[in-house]
């Protein structure tokens, strides 16, 4: 199985705290992999380097085999794609929001193109020129995630994407997910607090705790771990 990133003992610190201590491990090429742990474990931290938001201290950081820092910005940006829990929107329409990475590049995205991704996401074409403030939390979320895929990156990133949802929107997220997944072949790195989703839709799972890797494996694995902390994370006797 060929690794889509790379971690040699990362570490970053701030002047008052070293918040992740040394990880190391891969994350393998088209496969989900979810990022868990309590909070402040460090999870979001880990994910921003993966995108160039935040530089680690020391340690590397390896991406399609190329070390991070020698990726020019908009370079790394393109391949490494990004969607947030609060899926911020730009004043205007569904087209105006899908097309802000291509125009930011100072192209332009062709309507029939806009209008395959939106079926991907499960968003109808009688969307396109909607206004996005008529969209619902769930619409937006997976217009959020429509946009990362403009620029056909090969790594994925999400951060608690579903967390402000109803279960049925969370659900239709989570079935977007492996179908851009399966459809694209996209390596997808996903925090999600709600431990029954990291596990079913994951193929690996990284439990975090204190800013330390616990354990890596596959997500069933994981639920038969010998270790002591990542039974009682699973147990919800840590948050």
């Amino acid at each position: 199985m060929k690794e889509a990133i790379q971690l040699k003992n990362v570490q970053y610190k701030t002047d008052y705290k070293l918040i992740l201590k040394g990880i190391s491990g891969g994350i393998t090429e088209g496969e989900i992999t979810t990022f868990v742990g309590p909070s402040g474990a460090g999870k979001t931290t880990l994910l921003k380097m993966l995108n160039g938001l935040l530089t680690p201290t020391s340690g590397e950081i390896i991406i399609n085999g190329k070390e991070i820092s020698n990726y020019e910005p908009t370079e790394l940006r393109k391949q490494v794609g990004i969607a947030l829990q609060s899926a911020p929107m730009v004043d205007g329409d569904v087209y105006d929001n899908l097309s802000l990475p291509l125009r930011l590049q100072e192209r332009s995205l062709e309507q029939e193109e806009a209008i395959n991704i939106l079926k991907v996401v499960g968003l109808e074409e009688s969307q396109l020129h909607q206004n996005v403030r008529d969209l619902s939390g769930g619409q937006k979320q997976k217009l959020s995630i429509a946009r990362t895929l403009v620029n056909r990156p090969k790594v994925l990133l999400l951060d608690e994407i579903t967390s402000s949802l109803d279960q049925t929107s969370q659900k239709e997220i989570d079935e977007l997910i492996q179908r851009v997944s399966k459809k694209y072949g996209t390596t997808i790195i996903w925090i999600t607090h709600n431990l029954n989703q990291a596990l079913t839709v994951g193929t690996y799972t990284w439990i975090l705790m204190d800013g330390e890797l616990l354990e890596a494996g596959t997500s069933q694995d994981i639920q038969h771990s010998a270790n002591e902390h990542v039974q009682a994370f699973l147990k919800g006797e840590l948050k």
